[in-house]
């Protein structure tokens, strides 16, 4: 299957979509007001400690509090109690490992880790570990010849390392514990809140944690990115280095395999299937729900093999749907019910394969009697729905529309490219009087900075029939 990822840069957000076979797999968006934190090292001091809950609430420099559970301390003691290990006031060393939910602050940990492409550096670990990918005992055992245990501790490998050279895996681990080095000595003159050790951008990221070999090729659209790209493949893993390349501002790159309607589509309630049939997400604060119906699909045999074909045909669809939608947490699955138990264990099986490509762990229960299905599914960042849309105001909030600030993205991004292809005197931005408030009062700057860009006005105008999703640009001389 050929694979490509696809990486739209702007000055207010990043966006790299995994494409396989001109389909849209997963998609990561990152905004520069709302950044990951996920790896950052902070000096931290203990604001309260919850004996009740076994957890601490830490000052890291953020708005909110980072949050801090007793399984998260470095101590393996059994039965540990926060009390003995934690007091209001004192100074530590966490790192951050998952971002701010919804109303939730960041989730951080003092098992402090430094990650390699290959390797993971972990701090006064005594032995060698594994990936839970990496399972064949015999693998294992290779590996562990390659590498001794550092000084300063020892080092988890990654699911990547099976395809690394001796020499790559050496020069990991003797690069990963001078990061280390370097945190030690920053911590002891850090003050409370400060930033030790920040993760890479997240196109290095992606290079490092999620591109394989099955990646045929990278496109970017900023040429100054695809240098830092290139570069950091030359130090870590050459062979992809030829593999990424600059893609000219002429078309969106989000245009190609038509990725920007794929992932419009993926904010849709409704998914149709190939035989007719369709899924229905419903995502809560408490869990996702996914419905699968037959719909127009009437099949060719009895009613069971039709049931059963429509249940098949949806496990691929969903276990794309959930990659792509970054869904996290309890996900239920109501299967169409099927009277055959065979098909019902095809059914846990199928799906069980088709999340195993899965990056993100992801665990199955059995079919219960109800023809459920509940996975759940690691959380760390927010699903996709949330970063690009809010509640609906005008449904008391049963749906969701676009938020205002992606709607402003998505016409700044929609100006630079229109700019680029018409040679109009000036442009004129139509839309409804929520979203030009929203980018008169935020994103004001942006606007101006894109008018020096393009060296042609833009003027903001309210159209009072649009939805907060409508909007249009047209040339200054059609108005006039």
């Amino acid at each position: 299957m050929t694979e490509e990822l696809l990486i739209n840069i702007t000055p207010y957000e990043v966006r790299a979509a995994f494409v396989a076979e001109s389909v849209l797999q997963e998609i990561y968006i990152e905004r520069r007001q709302h950044q990951g934190l996920v790896g950052n090292i902070y000096k931290g001091k203990v604001h309260r400690v919850l004996p009740g809950i076994q957890a601490a609430f830490v000052d890291i420099g953020l708005e909110r509090a980072a949050f801090l559970h007793v399984s998260d301390l470095k101590s393996k003691t059994p039965d540990i109690n926060i009390r003995d290990h934690l007091q209001q006031g004192q100074e530590i060393l966490v790192q951050v490992y998952k971002d701010s939910l919804g109303s939730k602050g960041v989730r951080v940990t003092t098992q402090l880790t430094i990650p390699g492409r290959y390797l993971v550096f972990v701090p006064e670990l005594k032995q060698l570990a594994f990936s839970q990918r990496i399972t064949d005992e015999a693998e294992r055992a290779r590996l562990s010849s390659m590498l001794t245990v550092n000084a300063l501790g020892s080092y988890v490998f990654r699911t990547a390392s099976t395809a690394a050279t001796q020499q790559e895996l050496t020069a990991e681990s003797e690069h990963l514990p001078t990061l280390w080095t370097d945190v030690l000595t920053r911590s002891k003159t850090a003050k409370v809140g400060e930033l030790i050790y920040a993760e890479m951008p997240i196109e290095l990221r992606l290079l490092r944690d999620r591109v394989t070999d099955a990646i045929t090729r990278i496109r970017v659209d900023q040429a100054a990115i695809v240098a830092d790209m290139q570069e950091f493949c030359k130090r870590h893993m050459p062979n992809l280095t030829d593999r990424i390349e600059y893609h000219p501002s002429t078309q969106p790159i989000f245009d190609i395999y038509s990725v920007e309607s794929q992932l419009q589509k993926a904010l849709h309630r409704k998914v149709y299937l190939r035989s007719g049939g369709y899924l229905i997400f419903d995502q809560t604060e408490a869990m996702t729900t996914i419905d699968v119906n037959t719909g127009s699909f009437l099949g060719h045999g009895n009613q069971e093999d039709t049931i059963f074909k429509t249940n098949v045909d949806a496990i691929s669809v969903i276990a794309r749907q959930v990659r792509l939608r970054n869904l996290g947490g309890i996900i239920i699955i109501d299967f169409i019910d099927m009277l055959d138990r065979q098909h019902k264990e095809q059914i846990v099986q199928l799906l069980i394969e088709a999340l195993s490509k899965d990056t993100v762990r992801t665990e199955v229960s059995e079919l219960s009697s109800l023809g459920l299905v509940q996975l759940t599914r690691k959380r760390t960042r927010e699903s996709l729905e949330r970063v690009l849309c809010v509640p609906c105001p005008v449904c008391q909030q049963r749906g969701t529309v676009k938020s205002l600030e992606t709607m402003g993205y998505e016409i700044l991004r929609e100006l630079r490219h229109t700019a680029r292809n018409f040679s109009w005197p000036g442009f004129s931005i139509m839309a409804s009087s929520v979203v030009v408030d929203y980018i008169n009062t935020y994103q004001a700057d942006k606007l101006k900075e894109l008018a020096l860009e393009i060296e042609r006005p833009i003027k903001l105008q309210v159209e009072s029939t649009y939805t907060q999703e409508h909007y249009d640009i047209i040339s200054m001389s059609e108005k006039e």
